[in-house]
């Protein structure tokens, strides 16, 4: 019996063309270009405020869309403008390179509320899987390939949508919260090791760490430089902190935060996100997490926030799912990956 499979220039089964809507009525149909940020943000915001999301996508962290001298904007992205100028749908497929054990292709998109029910999102999701099969399909690598999408558990037509298209779920994620008005926790002192802030000259070091500690994480795939520079818009650096080993200066843990300040009218309360937050194998058990957290903790406290925030994958193999609840954080909201697996 044979049991090689083909290449996934085949299984992603990439269409030859793909088909651009042309209704309904009111709307023509484009792609995007990065002068489009503000449209998209704007767009964004609208969908984000009528479904219900307990945060806000700054206009900055939409124009991140367009980073990556990778992207084809022309060919990757999807818009529809109305005749007063706005944008009321939009879609992207996007891959990252250096992918080695899954090649994975992302779509994300969106339907103005008022434009909704006339088979817009459906038509999107349409093009945006399409053209993330022949993201794969050109991809230099062989190797398994995943389509994915991210979905939040308050948008449930958007899940609806993507179900409807072939996704299935596969990964579910909890974003947490802890109130800073409870006492910090208490970290051990790991002998050998000092946590000490964030600085731009660590900051390769800890790419290197990081792809390191993730290796073993279900999804993760290396980090490139040029990619690891991506999706800073609300990187907080004085709220960030590295593990060094003090005999060699290694970098053994981090500890990255991100400050997303436009969600706080949204939420209510002022808070410290841990975006970032890995120790590598060898120094695991000890208790350098919880330094970490604690380090990031004080200083969002010294800031004046009200919570730390911090999300994880459900099925994290490290148990970090466990630690963080044993450390006070409560889950706030539910999300879910869904995938086409080629």
């Amino acid at each position: 019996m044979n049991d090689v499979q083909p290449p996934l220039s085949v299984r992603a089964a990439a269409p030859a063309s793909l088909t651009v809507p042309t209704g309904p009525e009111g709307l023509v149909w484009r792609s995007l270009t990065a002068a489009d940020a503000p449209a998209v943000a704007r767009l964004v915001g609208r969908v984000e405020e009528y479904e219900g999301a307990p945060y806000r996508t700054s206009a900055e962290e939409v124009a991140e869309m367009f980073d990556g001298d990778w992207k084809d904007h022309a060919r990757d992205t999807l818009a529809a403008e109305s005749h007063d100028g706005e944008l009321r749908a939009y879609a992207q497929a996007s891959t990252v390179p250096g992918d080695t054990g899954v090649v994975r292709a992302f779509t994300v998109g969106g339907v103005d509320p008022e434009w909704r029910g006339r088979g817009i999102g459906r038509a999107l999701a349409t093009w945006m899987t399409g053209r993330a099969r022949q993201l794969l399909a050109a991809s230099d690598v062989d190797a398994p390939g995943r389509i994915a999408a991210y979905v939040d558990d308050y948008a449930t037509a958007t899940l609806a949508l993507h179900l409807a298209a072939g996704y299935t779920p596969i990964r579910y994620y909890h974003d947490m919260r802890r109130s800073l008005a409870e006492p910090l926790p208490t970290a051990p002192q790991v002998p050998g090791v000092s946590v000490v802030p964030w600085t731009p000259e660590l900051d390769e070091a800890v790419r290197v760490a990081h792809n390191e500690a993730f290796a073993d994480h279900w999804g993760s795939e290396p980090r490139s430089v040029e990619v690891w520079q991506q999706g800073r818009a609300k990187f907080a650096p004085t709220w960030s902190f590295v593990a060094l080993e003090d005999a060699t200066g290694e970098v053994v843990g981090y500890a990255l935060s991100d400050r997303f300040d436009q969600d706080w009218e949204v939420t209510g309360y002022t808070a410290g996100y841990t975006h970032l937050l890995g120790v590598r194998r060898p120094w695991r058990g000890r208790g350098l997490a919880v330094s970490l957290l604690r380090a990031a903790m004080a200083a969002y406290v010294a800031d004046g926030m009200q919570y730390a925030e911090i999300g994880v994958d459900t099925a994290n193999p490290s148990g970090a799912h466990g630690l963080y609840a044993a450390l006070g954080y409560e889950v706030r909201h539910v999300s879910t990956m869904l995938s086409i697996e080629v």
